[in-house]
């Protein structure tokens, strides 16, 4: 039997993309996502080409919401052993208009969110003796980044959990590492150029060293490599998938 692969923020974006390439490579793939109809819709589609996937909602923030989606991924699909957290939530802010609810919903999702569903997962990788925990974090958790305090607090909060969890969980067979990205063409990112909180993905673009935006693809292959053989002996890593905007 397949393994049972749950990748979070999966109705579209770097999720999405993640889901697909696991599908790809043989697992059983559990779609979650805050936005329900959209994850039912991207889970019909990867049925209809003879995929194995369940979808299921749920507010990473709400911890009742994370175990319910967990366990109504059991029932259908079996035991978690692959996970991968990329729901995730930003905004752009100069620091002193942060507020304390946009402070608080924005840890609550990107780092509380996180644990939580790492958390719900784990029972399930530690009676296997196995599993492959992938959070995604980024770049501006290592740079800085202006207008972005909150968020890149929640995404250094990422970083610093898998290291700790990747320290943890060696022995019990659990390797845990964090995907960061750069600038990633998403429909998140297209909303926040729309709503001018961001320059845009096409004028940042040319600026990167490799000439162009990521993409989920991009961010997929980098989860499939450390979920798969190759990466058994990787673990508390940070994995830089950014076209070499930092180095």
């Amino acid at each position: 039997m397949a393994r049972v692969a749950a990748v979070t923020g999966a109705a579209s974006g770097i999720g999405l993309g993640v889901a697909k390439q696991f599908v790809a490579d043989g697992y059983q793939v559990a779609l979650l996502d805050l936005d329900g109809p959209g994850v039912k819709v991207a889970a019909e589609e990867l049925r209809a080409a003879g995929a194995a996937v369940a979808s299921a909602e749920v507010d990473v923030a709400d911890r009742d919401s994370v175990r319910a989606a967990f366990d109504q991924i059991r029932s259908e699909l079996g035991p978690v052993e692959i996970l991968v957290t990329s729901a995730g939530i930003e905004n752009f802010t100069a620091v002193l208009d942060i507020t304390d609810e946009a402070w608080d919903r924005l840890l609550a999702v990107n780092l509380t969110g996180t644990f939580a569903c790492i958390q719900a997962a784990l029972p399930d990788m530690l009676a296997a003796g196995w599993g492959r925990i992938v959070t995604i974090s980024s770049q501006s958790a290592q740079s800085g980044a202006p207008s972005m305090a909150h968020y890149s607090a929640s995404k250094g909060g990422v970083i610093a959990l898998t290291k700790a969890l990747a320290v943890e969980l060696a022995r019990q067979g659990v390797t845990v590492n964090t995907v960061s990205p750069s600038l990633v063409d998403t429909p998140m990112a297209r909303k926040a150029e729309a709503a001018g909180e961001f320059i845009g993905v096409d004028v940042v673009a040319p600026m990167v060293p490799l000439g162009r935006a990521g993409t989920p693809a991009d961010i997929a292959a980098a989860c499939s490599y450390l979920c798969g053989e190759g990466g058994s002996y990787i673990t508390g890593q940070l994995i830089g998938v950014n076209g070499g905007m930092y180095i």
